[in-house]
């Protein structure tokens, strides 16, 4: 018994799991239109049950109230147990007395004139033959079918004690029980209902076909929507993360989603162009890193190897002595950057001859030349520390500083270097110029400038140092606050009537506003830049000119350095050039509060 219940519980769980795979794989618009199918077909059902049982019993109950009336003024005109007749003033009603257990027959073999098919009974009532049927106080009221035939009848009977009748030979005889039976014709109600059930299959088959084609196009118009976003999702995920789901109503379930939908794909677009541009921006990173490594090892390597060569020219020479060398060491040829001449001496056969001693005059250009190398070195070192510092973002000591200042010392101190050169400082009517930043780096950044302009345009050329106010338009990310960025590249414009370049360091992605600031130009009149050399001028270890010699060239780090420290000040540099027309760059850095007076807005240039 035990075995049965767990095989009939798990054939149950079997077949549920198949009905639920069933669901799964079916799909959601067959879904709906089966449901609805289900639920209106379900309701034209107990419809039709309902109607027809309603109309059955209108039917068999509407003639009680007179079979009620009728019984209780029957007119049995002594008919003996067992016989029934025609009832007085009835139409199809017959009134008989039923002997417990058996049948009504007819009192007349010939039937009745007028009464039923062809004027004749064609048909009694069929009785119930038990004897306790109709023993009740009241009489009783019950539909039952005909003897033969298909009509159907309604009867109302109660049985009765010592029943007085009339019997064959007309004597009275007293029956102990009889049961008095007044019954109605009802006709074929079977036929009637078969025919209300079959128009009602009819009717209800129609509805649901109709009721179904209307579902699919209903359904497949309210489901286009997610077809939309099916193909939609295909489309995204073949790449296309720009395509949208069509939005509709908000305040529908669709519409809702949509919009749920379009928003994640726009968060996902963007997390998507973030990370390209994040694994752009370390492909980049790591490729500048190898330029850098590479240009830092080759520009340390150059000095390293002249401070090298002049230490093994000095130990081969013998030193300081002045004695000739006995030995004959192979000694390899060695070119200086000052000259172009062998410093040993080869005989044709190849092998080195004697060598005399170094004078002093030789130790003296000597050891000048390796410290030269060293002091160039140690100035490149410097500047490798100072954007390994930039690129640390380490804090800045930041106090008031007077900008006009370090420019006049800047000047100055480039009269000195090259008292040839006509060398101006222009200074713009205003307040004091002084801005919140760390003085040394400040002092580089201009330092840096003038030295370029030096050292990058023929002796003699012109020089000018313009210190002014201006307006910076500064970046703030998010709006949060914080030290200002840098402006976008902007685009080749007119210069000097030729064809000119304005380039700014690259900016970072932030809201604007703009301040008051110090502004300062470091202009030449040299020969100037091209585009292509302009927009690369803030690199690293960039020349203009490849072919220029390092030694008067620079490391190709200052205006790297210019661009670092100015942007790590929340100030901008740029430089406007043309092939032939010089060089202006210009630095931006935002004025101090203290420098700034109260209607400072409207002072702000256009």
């Amino acid at each position: 018994m035990a075995g049965q219940e767990v095989l009939s519980s798990h054939h149950w769980h079997e077949s549920r799991g198949r009905l639920k795979r069933l669901s799964d794989r079916t799909p959601l618009r067959t879904k709906l239109i089966t449901a609805v199918l289900a639920l209106v077909i379900m309701a034209l059902a107990a419809i039709s049950i309902a109607s027809v049982y309603m109309l059955r019993g209108y039917v068999t109950t509407e003639r009680d109230s007179t079979l009620v009336q009728d019984f209780q003024n029957v007119n049995l005109r002594g008919l003996p147990p067992g016989q029934a007749g025609p009832a007085v003033g009835g139409s199809g009603v017959i009134i008989g007395v039923q002997e417990p257990g058996h049948q009504l027959t007819l009192e007349s073999p010939s039937g009745f004139p007028g009464f039923g098919n062809g004027g004749n009974v064609g048909s009694l009532p069929s009785l119930p033959t038990s004897t306790k049927w109709a023993i009740s106080p009241t009489p009783v009221l019950l539909t039952v079918p005909g003897l033969s035939g298909p009509d159907s009848w309604r009867v109302i009977a109660q049985t009765v004690s010592d029943y007085a009748y009339l019997d064959s030979n007309g004597d009275r005889a007293i029956a102990p029980t009889a049961t008095i039976v007044l019954a109605i014709d009802l006709g074929n109600v079977n036929a009637f209902t078969t025919r209300l059930i079959v128009f009602d299959v009819i009717v209800g088959g129609a509805i649901v076909v109709v009721l179904a084609a209307v579902g699919v196009g209903v359904v497949r118009a309210n489901l286009r929507p997610l077809d939309d976003i099916e193909m939609t999702a295909g489309q995204i995920a073949r790449g296309h993360l720009d395509h949208r789901v069509p939005e509709g109503d908000p305040r529908t379930e669709i519409g809702s989603l949509g919009r749920s939908l379009n928003a994640m794909l726009t968060q996902i677009e963007r997390a998507f162009h973030a990370q390209g541009e994040a694994e752009q921006a370390a492909h980049q990173s790591e490729e500048r890193m190898r330029r850098f490594i590479a240009d830092a090892a080759h520009e340390l390597r150059t000095p390293l190897t002249t401070i090298r060569g002049f230490a093994a020219h000095y130990r081969q020479r013998g030193g300081a002595s002045r004695l000739r060398t006995e030995a004959t060491v192979p000694t390899p040829s060695f070119r200086t950057d000052s000259a172009s001449s062998e410093v040993a001496n080869h005989s044709p056969d190849g092998e080195s001859s004697p060598m005399e001693g170094l004078s002093p005059e030789e130790l003296d250009r000597l050891m000048s030349r390796v410290e030269s190398e060293a002091t160039r070195m140690g100035v490149l070192v410097e500047d490798l520390l100072t954007l390994a510092r930039l690129d640390q973002q380490r804090p800045l000591n930041l106090a008031p500083v007077d900008f006009l200042t370090l420019a006049a010392d800047a000047v100055q101190d480039a009269r000195v270097v090259s008292p040839g050169r006509p060398i101006d400082l222009i200074v713009a009517p205003g307040t004091a110029f002084l801005v919140d930043g760390d003085e040394p780096r400040l002092r580089q950044v201009v330092a840096n400038l003038v030295n370029n302009a030096i050292t990058h345009t023929p002796a003699g050329t012109p020089i000018r140092v313009k210190i002014g106010r201006g307006a910076l338009e500064t970046h703030t990310a998010n709006g949060t606050g914080g030290r200002a960025g840098v402006p976008e590249t902007a685009a080749q414009g007119e210069w000097g009537g030729a064809a000119g370049a304005s380039v700014t360091t690259e900016p970072s992605e932030a809201d604007e506003r703009v301040v008051p600031a110090v502004v300062l130009d470091v202009e030449d009149d040299g020969p100037g830049m091209t585009v292509d050399q302009a927009q690369r001028v803030f690199e690293r270890f960039y020349r203009a000119d490849a072919a220029r010699n390092r030694a008067s060239g620079g490391t190709g780090l200052g205006l790297a350095i210019v661009a670092g420290l100015v942007s790590a000040h929340g100030g901008t540099v740029s430089v406007r050039t043309a092939p032939g027309k010089g060089a202006d760059f210009q630095v931006k850095l935002p004025l101090s509060p203290d420098a700034r007076p109260a209607d400072d807005a409207d002072d702000l240039p256009a």
